[in-house]
């Protein structure tokens, strides 16, 4: 049996949307969804810079994962692709504004995946801002910042902030794009990492057929 290949996967804006998003809402009285922005520091746009600290002070008291919303498909693709792949969690826990209640993040974030990945190992979860540091055979990022150029497959998940992002850059640096949608980007990511053959999920399934 062929060893299994390392697949390093970002959580934030690729697994799931964490409640970033709800408590600018709830700290504004506004309504704003995922697609009104364009840029990654979504608080930086719409958060009064007089009102940042106060902001941070409001946002330290949340668990930004009680009620993150999972992407469409995230789940049921990962655990196909976990048959397959050896799959490591790497993601930031760090809030650079509030370094020492950073731990806080950590235990959030250990304790969302535990419930919501449980087919993954916990000795597999990477919590750090350095992911440069680790090399894999795949890597799924949604910022192209973050995609290490000695990871041989290396997959831009669609979001808000990187639709902007030209195709030939994507090319020159050997990044798969998973198309352009956040609703649909785990269905591309079974295309790109997943034969028909291998799912068991009838709708992932459907989707590749329709894709040939």
């Amino acid at each position: 049996m062929d060893k299994k290949k390392d697949l390093l996967l970002d959580i934030d804006e690729v697994f799931c949307f964490p409640g970033f998003l709800n408590a600018i809402n709830d700290f504004l009285g506004s309504n704003y969804v995922i697609d009104d922005f364009s840029d990654y520091y979504m608080d930086e746009a719409v958060i009064p810079k007089k009102r940042f600290n106060e902001f941070n002070e409001f946002l330290n008291k949340r668990n930004l994962y009680e009620n993150a919303q999972i992407l469409p498909y995230a789940q049921q693709v990962l655990k196909e692709l976990n048959e397959f792949y050896n799959i490591y969690p790497c993601s930031s826990c760090i809030n650079p504004f509030n370094i020492i209640g950073s731990s806080r993040l950590f235990a959030d974030k250990y304790n969302f995946l535990i419930n919501f990945l449980p087919f993954i190992k916990p000795e597999h979860f990477i919590f750090t801002n350095s992911k440069h540091l680790f090399r894999a055979d795949i890597q799924i990022d949604d910022r192209l910042s973050n995609l290490n150029e000695n990871i041989e497959t290396k997959i831009l998940f669609p979001s808000y902030h990187n639709k902007k992002i030209q195709n030939n850059e994507l090319v020159q640096k050997g990044v798969l794009r998973a198309g352009y949608d956040w609703r649909t980007g785990w269905l591309e990511v079974a295309n790109i990492l997943l034969e028909q053959s291998q799912i068991q999920d009838v709708k992932i399934k459907q989707y590749l057929k329709n894709l040939k």
